[in-house]
């Protein structure tokens, strides 16, 4: 199956995905900037703080490592946010990763703050290792909600992400009501459990998450194919 998905297949996918995209009247730019991406999310009306992940105060992001894409509306007007960034597990499980706040800061023991921690429940997490990829600080402005984007942007950060890393996986960690909505099987993930418990008091952060992710085998046979970037119809 991988020798099915060369560039390409992946640039013909991300083309397909741009394209449906752009029928809604979203424009996307991507970028690698986080104090540029920072600056701009820390203004946007209604969406909660840019996690550690994604802040080069906590987090050692670089071009290699992280890359984000911002969406317009016709008037120029921000309308939409997401980031995904690259961790070497290779030595060590997710389940070990979360725990040790490596999740979140590059050096959790100088930068998390007192009663930071992370508790993984997800048995699957253990078995997450090699090249994985994050994707989070998903923002979608309320008047494109409901209208059926969110499978055409998980699809264009699965398939950057892949011609980028060629990730072993790659995973989010999102609320309950994602999961009782629907909202993370729209967004293309495969597998879910219960989860991880993050509590980091320095940044406000209180969160019962579940682990939502999709395997290596998961991305190629969703890029084997670039029909499965349909094309988008507005559903009003």
């Amino acid at each position: 199956m991988l020798n099915n998905v060369n560039t390409l297949t992946t640039s013909k996918f991300i083309c397909a995905t741009h394209d449906s995209i752009l029928k809604f009247g979203l424009y996307l730019t991507m970028g690698d900037d986080f104090d540029e991406y920072i600056m701009i999310t820390d203004r946007l009306p209604g969406k909660s703080p840019t996690y550690p992940h994604f802040r080069p105060g906590c987090s050692d992001l670089s071009p290699a490592n992280a890359f984000w894409v911002i969406g317009r509306d016709r008037a120029d007007r921000i309308a939409h946010v997401q980031a995904m960034r690259l961790y070497n597990l290779r030595t060590k499980s997710l389940h070990d990763h979360l725990e040790t706040l490596g999740d979140y800061y590059a050096a959790p023991d100088l930068l998390a703050g007192p009663g930071s921690s992370c508790t993984c429940y997800a048995p699957s997490a253990r078995g997450i290792t090699g090249l994985v990829a994050y994707r989070g600080d998903l923002w979608l402005r309320e008047d494109f909600r409901g209208i059926g984007l969110p499978p055409f942007l998980s699809r264009i950060a699965f398939g950057l992400a892949w011609t980028k890393w060629s990730p072993d996986f790659v995973y989010a960690l999102v609320a309950a009501w994602n999961i009782e909505k629907g909202v993370a099987d729209r967004n293309g993930y495969l597998h879910k459990e219960y989860g991880a418990v993050a509590r980091l008091p320095s940044r406000g952060i209180n969160d019962d998450d579940w682990l939502v992710w999709l395997t290596r085998d998961d991305l190629v046979k969703m890029l084997s194919s670039a029909t499965n970037a349909a094309v988008a119809t507005r559903t009003e």
